[in-house]
């Protein structure tokens, strides 16, 4: 297994640069390095992906530093009053981000660019080297979990692990001692730094629009993300709560089922239960404590009822317009990924070791504050 200086020294090698900025990535490389060493049993196809994407974060912090080097007027970019998209996974975030993706004058996280930002988009002529000749996403896992297209939006948790504190890294290997220093020890300021640090990369010689951005994972670190962005406002997504578990535990295996030989789907189920009943925790400590009227709620099942309107009513809150283009895009994309949905069985919840009872008072408070009031902002 490759050490962190090994990896540092491969990015090195690749890119012929040397600068990886902030050196408070080291901390997250070399804890997540050990848990994939000690626990993670990969198998052939998983060590090649896994190493392999831990280069290129490597690779990508190498240029995103020889940009700013080059170009140190990049942060003077402004990165005002960001939205985010959080909450629970498997509750429409995907689908909301989007819709939101189909207003002209937006900016989100395009697909092609979350693992390799660099270049700036604004420095390339002609079709970007990023983008698949034939537009198709890669898929990680059997299936697709989520509505895909590469030139759609990301979440942030590509930009996330350039700091190697991410949530993706654990739904690509079984390594608890690294979930539980994400959850409970892990400090995100410099991880969000960085990502705003990004964000005006990608802006830069491009016209400035509003960005919309979107991970369930920033439940587990809204204190480090508010100090970074004090003036962003949060579109937060509704479900009940022991249909999410059982969905995502279901995520996690189908792709860390390709990566190692070795599922262990009780641990899957502990550990999704664990990390998203502490994020809602956090969450309702967070809105709570003042910030609750940065807040838009919408329920998973408002969303698929009335999905143009829900983003109608989100605009509203926003103070933004709903143009026409910006409409007829939600209604084609709504139509055209409800014809291509695939339908994906229920999986049985004894295989994961999950008993829905022994979920639901885990997410009780969660749940009465806001799956049992009618939908109001």
């Amino acid at each position: 297994m490759a050490s962190p200086d090994e990896l540092m020294a491969a990015a090195v090698r690749r890119t012929g640069l040397d600068d990886f900025g902030d050196d408070t990535f080291r901390e997250g490389l070399e804890i997540l390095l050990r848990a994939l060493e000690a626990e993670a049993r990969l198998n052939a196809r998983g060590e090649r992906f896994v190493y392999d994407r831990l280069g290129l974060h490597l690779c990508q912090r190498l240029q995103v530093e020889h940009w700013y080097r080059r170009h140190p007027e990049i942060d003077d970019e402004p990165i005002a009053a960001p939205l985010f998209g959080l909450g629970l996974p498997r509750t429409g975030s995907t689908a909301l981000s989007f819709l939101l993706a189909r207003d002209p004058h937006i900016r989100y996280l395009r697909s092609w660019e979350s693992t390799r930002p660099c270049p700036p988009p604004s420095t390339v002529s002609g079709d970007d080297p990023r983008i698949p000749p034939d537009q198709r996403p890669v898929v990680v896992g059997t299936r697709h979990h989520v509505p895909n297209d590469i030139a759609g939006p990301m979440e942030c948790l590509d930009l996330m692990a350039l700091d190697f504190k991410s949530q993706m890294f654990q739904a690509f290997a079984q390594i608890p001692s690294y979930s539980d220093w994400l959850l409970e020890r892990a400090d995100f300021t410099s991880t969000y730094l960085y990502e705003r640090r990004v964000l005006k990369l990608l802006q830069w010689g491009e016209p400035r629009r509003p960005w919309r951005l979107k991970s369930p994972a920033h439940v587990i670190c809204i204190d480090y993300l508010d100090r970074v962005f004090p003036d962003a406002r949060f579109v937060m997504t509704h479900r009940d709560p022991t249909d999410v578990m059982l969905s995502v535990a279901d995520v996690y295996a189908d792709i860390v089922g390709g990566f190692s030989d070795e599922v262990d789907r009780s641990y899957l189920g502990e550990l999704n239960v664990k990390q998203w009943s502490t994020g809602m925790d956090r969450v309702l400590k967070f809105r709570t404590g003042g910030a609750d009227d940065r807040f838009y709620d919408i329920d998973f099942r408002a969303m698929t009822d009335d999905p143009i309107g829900e983003v109608r009513r989100l605009y509203g809150w926003l103070g933004e317009p709903v143009t026409e283009e910006f409409e007829d895009g939600m209604r084609a994309w709504w139509a055209e990924n409800a014809e291509n949905r695939e339908p994906h069985p229920r999986a049985d919840p004894q295989a994961f070791g999950l008993d829905l009872n022994m979920i639901r008072p885990l997410f009780a408070t969660y749940v009465d504050t806001y799956m049992k009031r009618p939908h109001a902002n």
